[in-house]
């Protein structure tokens, strides 16, 4: 069943990620390093309480942006796609995520040539992908995850302006897709709409990064209010268990909630 996990892989944040990680846009800002690793520990704490199995992969301060591990895999069932990130300085990171996933049981496909592809940009609904093509994530990346996964359609969504397809979109639910409303997110959105293979609804936010949130077993993990008071306010409304959390140092470093986890059924 979509939705439903019983693993989780985290990665502690490296020393070297308020100086070194990469930024789409600088803004001057340094995140405060004992800060972002009491938020990353709360993140931790909750999403522990939610999957029966936790596994946190040590930091390397080689690689500053390693703590973002969901950009170095995808996987779905009992398979594990191991990427090619788009930016080179990361590439290194897929070792230890390839390696965690083989001792975890599960059989791992690796992009080969020239694919390119940050689990950011690949959006899973439980019924077909949507994957951002987007300076991080090419249309060769788009071809191996649907060879790795010809169970499901696969659809590619230009991302016109963030880093990523879930930095304005993400699952809130089953058939429930959160999404921001800037002018990119409502572009990503008509795509969605007119070329998915499924019919969903949108539970629309002020906020493109607000609307990057985790579904895990029932909870709804989400932006909280001191970071993002409006976006927090729509989720308010709902109905399900939620639990709202602060990435803000993260944020600052192009990091968001589904970012600093891969989720394993």
């Amino acid at each position: 069943m979509a939705f439903t996990y019983s693993k989780a892989v985290l990665r502690e944040i490296p020393s070297s990620l308020p100086g070194a990680a990469l930024r789409q846009c600088p803004s001057g800002h340094i995140p405060d390093l004992e800060r972002a690793r009491e938020q990353h520990r709360r993140y931790e704490e909750v999403i522990r309480s939610l999957v029966p199995e936790m596994h946190v992969l040590p930091s390397d301060d080689t690689l500053p942006d390693c703590c973002f591990v969901e950009d170095t895999v995808v996987v779905c069932g009992g398979t594990a796609l191991i990427t090619i990130p788009g930016h080179p300085s990361r590439r290194e990171e897929t070792r230890a995520i390839k390696e965690a996933a083989q001792r975890l049981g599960l059989k791992t496909i690796e992009m080969v040539g020239r694919a390119t592809m940050d689990g950011g940009d690949v959006l899973f609904t439980g019924r077909e992908f949507f994957v951002g093509l987007s300076t991080r994530t090419n249309q060769e990346g788009l071809f191996q995850l649907s060879a790795a996964f010809p169970g499901y359609p696969v659809t590619g969504v230009a991302v016109m302006g963030g880093l990523h397809l879930k930095s304005f979109c993400s699952m809130a639910g089953p058939d429930l897709i959160c999404i921001g409303s800037s002018k990119a997110a409502c572009a990503g959105r008509e795509v969605m709409e007119r070329e998915g293979h499924h019919k969903y609804t949108y539970l629309v936010l002020p906020d493109d990064i607000g609307a990057n949130c985790l579904y895990i077993n029932g909870t709804l993990i989400h932006v909280s209010s001191d970071t993002f008071p409006n976006s927090a306010a729509v989720f308010e409304q709902l109905t399900c268990k939620r639990v709202a959390l602060s990435t803000q140092e993260l944020n600052l470093v192009d990091g968001a909630l589904t970012c600093c986890s891969v989720l394993i059924p």
